[in-house]
């Protein structure tokens, strides 16, 4: 191939790629740009820039994702073009489609004149795949971990509930044989079982979604779940909170309430404890819940799988569905503490 031919070829893939492709100097200004860029860009913004009048990427750059940030400007790759911007992800102000994730490259190609180029791939269609393919998983977990509590509430009825009702059936078919004596002791015996199921039923009805977490919030059904431990498993709940009854939107006050749930019984279950302490509290708009035990421990890295081996996962699941933040922390035989962070919404958001 003929140094012509090659350029003639470099010139037809500017021209024709669907790519993004920008030629900036040091400074970061503007020196050329493809078709496939000048659609990006909203058609003033563009005659400014082909006029002279806007020479800068940030006109319509809106950040890139960092190390430690989703998007921001800090360390920004037109200031800081040593550290390596071979492959990263940017967002931009675009034409009709508001601001748009491209997956993006930025080095130099021509040391000696210290041009740069910055190429753009659209992201849009990548994400919506991605998007739709963690929906069906989400789906899916859904629908396993739906039809999990619903084996267990089968169990719990057919092991206590029924099987308790079809002996009471047969202790009231055997009085229409019993003399009148044995029919009051019998009564008092099958009202002892009867109580046993209500009990029975009203605990289950609790568990599965307590009525004062609906009427009276977080620290009502967080003291009326953990007296339930206590009279089920005799282990004492230490219970601290702050935040006074206030309420949070339904979605909040349910995730924040299950996560606890779930921590608390897996301490109670695994960590072989006495007490368990947790704490609810707010700080800097965010709603914090502290779940400690000092129990037997396990390496959060590589958990051993008890039970369903989803508790974690499903709390880490919900967490992330209200822009949670959940942190595990434990050693072999030091303990436990799960912490999880929740934004409050203002009050316009909560309306």
């Amino acid at each position: 191939m003929t140094n012509n031919q090659m350029i003639d070829f470099l010139v037809k893939m500017y021209q024709n790629s669907t790519e993004a492709i920008f030629f900036l100097d040091e400074e970061g200004n503007i020196l050329s740009l493809n078709p496939a860029a000048e659609q990006i860009i909203d058609p003033s913004l563009l005659q400014k820039i082909k006029g002279g009048n806007i020479n800068s990427l940030c006109s319509f750059c809106r950040g890139y994702t960092s190390d430690e940030h989703l998007m921001t400007c800090v360390h920004c790759y037109l200031k800081d073009p040593e550290s390596d911007f071979t492959s990263f992800q940017v967002y931009l102000e675009t034409n009709g489609k508001g601001i748009v994730p491209y997956a993006a490259s930025y080095h130099m190609i021509d040391e000696e004149n210290g041009v740069y180029v910055f190429m753009l791939r659209d992201l849009t269609l990548q994400y919506k795949k991605q998007e739709l393919v963690y929906r069906n998983k989400m789906l899916q977990k859904t629908i396993d971990a739906q039809e999990k509590e619903r084996r267990r509430i089968s169990r719990e009825l057919h092991d206590s509930v029924v099987q308790e009702l079809i002996s009471t059936l047969v202790d009231i078919r055997v009085m229409r044989y019993m003399d009148e004596k044995d029919i009051l002791k019998k009564i008092d015996d099958t009202e002892g079982t009867l109580n046993r199921l209500i009990e029975d039923i009203r605990d289950l009805s609790v568990f599965l979604r307590p009525a004062s977490l609906d009427d009276l919030g977080l620290e009502a059904a967080f003291r009326s779940h953990f007296k339930w431990v206590k009279q089920t498993y005799g282990i004492e709940v230490s219970f601290t909170s702050t935040i006074k009854q206030r309420r949070y939107l339904p979605n909040m006050e349910t995730t924040v309430y299950r996560i606890c749930q779930e921590a608390v019984l897996n301490a109670v279950k695994y960590a072989k404890v006495a007490e368990i302490t947790v704490i609810l509290t707010e700080s800097e708009d965010r709603l914090e819940l502290y779940v400690r035990d000092k129990g037997e421990g396990f390496d959060v890295d590589h958990p051993t799988v008890k039970g369903s081996g989803i508790g974690l996962f499903g709390m880490k699941e919900r967490a992330e569905l209200i822009n949670g933040k959940l942190k595990v922390h434990s050693e072999h035989h030091k303990g436990t503490t799960v912490f999880l962070s929740v934004p409050i919404p203002n009050q316009l958001e909560e309306e």
